[in-house]
């Protein structure tokens, strides 16, 4: 029975149950500073570089955000601790949003026989496969001719990125190998340096194309020196790695606190995903006390602790939170070198599903999920269920909070990100994990992403309509190859049913009288009339599960 709940609840959902357990402990938490060393955590990466700032005296204590320091066990006042920050911003290095790797896209969803548009950091970038080298190349999604974006080019037999406007193709170091308006006996104006298209530094980990977004030449090598986060697990052959992908209609930084927030699943998804009931239940949803604390904080992130297990953000996309016992030393502090350390045998004995989320920050008001639910149990699982069926739920999921949290970024832009602290009322230890967050965003960027000079300082775009806010088709299908090819599928299908009922009522209706008895009539009438009914019905399938699908709050 309990294996057969574990399979029910993974073909429903796809996302592991890992909420808080019912019995509630007070803790008192205490920081101390641990040097960083290589060691120091298997889920980490290189030394935060920085070519714009000064650098932080090593010797600075990191900060200690602990919901549990309050007098009393279900409340917190950070009156004090807000007034601390202010101070401590003066002084605080900047966190270099410029100087990180960033993931474009899983390669799972990548086709290589074209190039691919896609924005990150408010860069317009374009993804394609070079086969010469066998390699995904990031490239600046503008040529230098009359500026069209290469993206809604092709690639061409011999391989170059060919943009449509003119014909101009570039080789995978961005330099020019044809100018068609060119004469063939004049001078080669296509080695100009003018002809060149920005390359972008990028590598494939974890499954997924990584950027790092500065073309600068002195760039090229970064990989040598800085790497992207690891997370041993989705490389791990013995857990599933089924990765998705969603363009979200809010940005970054609500994403990312909203990922970070056990305490609203009970109310935002409620009727979607289950929650341990408590013994003692405040209201219908089953909302309980949760602790939660920020153990460690640096420039680099933080590392987390919850009821059932810890956390860890990687700055600026990863959260990362696994179940005790975690991997060996993964929540000491927030390393900033890469290990290949192998967890322990106890560890991979034990079930242990994974939460994932990888956050790209987009543009203001725009923001990308990439996410996967590493588990080492129930693989086959994974194995036999196409990723679309998986994603119909998690969409679900993702749309059912996703218009409040739209409307509230717009109030935290109203009072202003960096008063997050002052306009909120957050006294309760479920809401640690979030002070600490929006404590990193103050402190090491001023309460937001820093665009530099585009989007006017990160104002919003306005608000459209609600049903292009929960549009999936233009969020996720068209973005993933599963749930893309599932739609063509379900279409094709739909089509052949009214084309079916049709032919047989057509048939009906062509016999002459005596070739058909009453009853065979009747029958492949029956039938024809089941036939369209089941077209209706996968049409209805369609546009609720892979273009729009509303969430009413107050019916459920």
């Amino acid at each position: 029975m309990a294996a057969q709940r574990t399979i029910t609840m993974l073909l429903s959902t796809g996302i592991p149950n890992l909420n808080a357990p019912t019995t509630h402990q007070n803790r008192i938490t205490t920081c101390v500073f641990l040097p960083q060393s290589p060691d120091s955590t298997s889920l980490s990466f290189r030394r935060h570089h920085h070519h714009h700032h000064n650098r932080r005296n090593p010797t600075t204590p990191v900060i200690c955000i602990s919901a549990a320091a309050a007098a009393s066990s279900a409340t917190v006042s950070i009156d004090e601790e807000v007034e601390e920050e202010g101070e401590e911003e003066e002084v605080a290095e900047k966190f270099d949003w410029y100087a990180q790797w960033y993931p474009v896209m899983p390669i799972c969803d990548l086709d290589k026989r074209k190039p691919h548009a896609k924005r990150v950091i408010g860069l317009d970038v374009v993804v394609w496969w070079d086969k010469t080298e066998s390699q995904w190349k990031v490239f600046n999604d503008l040529c230098p001719h009359r500026l069209a974006p290469l993206s809604e080019g092709r690639i061409d037999q011999w391989g170059r990125l060919q943009c449509v406007y003119h014909g101009w193709c570039f080789n995978a170091s961005g330099q020019c190998q044809l100018i068609p308006q060119a004469p063939l006996d004049g001078p080669p104006i296509h080695t100009s340096k003018k002809a060149c298209v920005a390359v972008y530094p990028s590598t494939v980990q974890n499954n997924m194309v990584w950027f790092w977004p500065n073309s600068d030449p002195q760039f090229k090598d970064i990989l040598n020196s800085k790497k992207p986060p690891f997370l041993p697990e989705l490389d791990d052959p013995s857990y599933t790695n089924v990765l998705a992908n969603r363009e979200i209609n809010y940005g970054y930084e609500v994403l990312l606190e909203n990922l970070m927030d056990p305490a609203h699943v009970p109310y935002a998804h409620y009727g979607i995903l289950k929650t341990p009931t408590p013994k003692v239940k405040a209201d219908r949803e089953g909302g309980r006390p949760l602790n939660l604390s920020i153990k460690h904080m640096d420039i680099n992130g933080f590392s987390s602790k919850q009821d059932w297990g810890s956390g860890n953000f990687f700055a600026p996309c990863v959260y990362y939170a696994y179940p005790d016992p975690p991997p060996e030393n993964a929540n000491e502090s927030v390393s900033s070198e890469v290990t290949n350390k192998v967890p322990s045998a106890a560890v991979k004995t034990q079930k242990r599903p994974v939460l994932v989320f990888i956050c790209v920050p987009v543009s203001p008001g725009k923001s990308r999920l990439i996410w996967s639910f590493p588990r080492n149990f129930a693989v086959w699982v994974d194995r036999i269920i196409p990723r679309w069926v998986f994603h119909l739920k998690q969409n679900l999921v993702l749309d059912s909070d996703l218009y409040l949290l739209h409307l509230e970024e717009r109030k935290i832009m109203e009072v202003g990100p960096t008063n997050w602290h002052k306009a909120c009322f957050v006294p309760t230890k479920s809401d640690g994990i979030l002070i600490g967050y929006r404590r990193w965003l103050n402190k090491y960027s001023q309460g937001q992403v820093n665009w530099g000079s585009k989007f006017n300082g990160g104002a919003l775009p306005p608000s459209p309509p609600r049903e292009e806010l929960l549009d999936r088709y233009w969020t996720h299908v068209v973005n993933c190859s599963s749930c893309n090819a599932a739609y063509k599928g379900l279409n094709i299908a739909e089509t052949a049913l009214q084309v079916i009922a049709f032919g047989l009522i057509g048939v009906v209706g062509l016999t002459k009288q005596g070739m058909m008895t009453t009853i065979q009539r009747t029958a492949v009438f029956t039938v024809a009339i089941l036939f369209f009914v089941a077209s209706k019905w996968l049409s209805r399938f369609i546009y609720k599960n892979f273009h729009f699908h509303d969430y009413n709050h107050a019916l459920r």
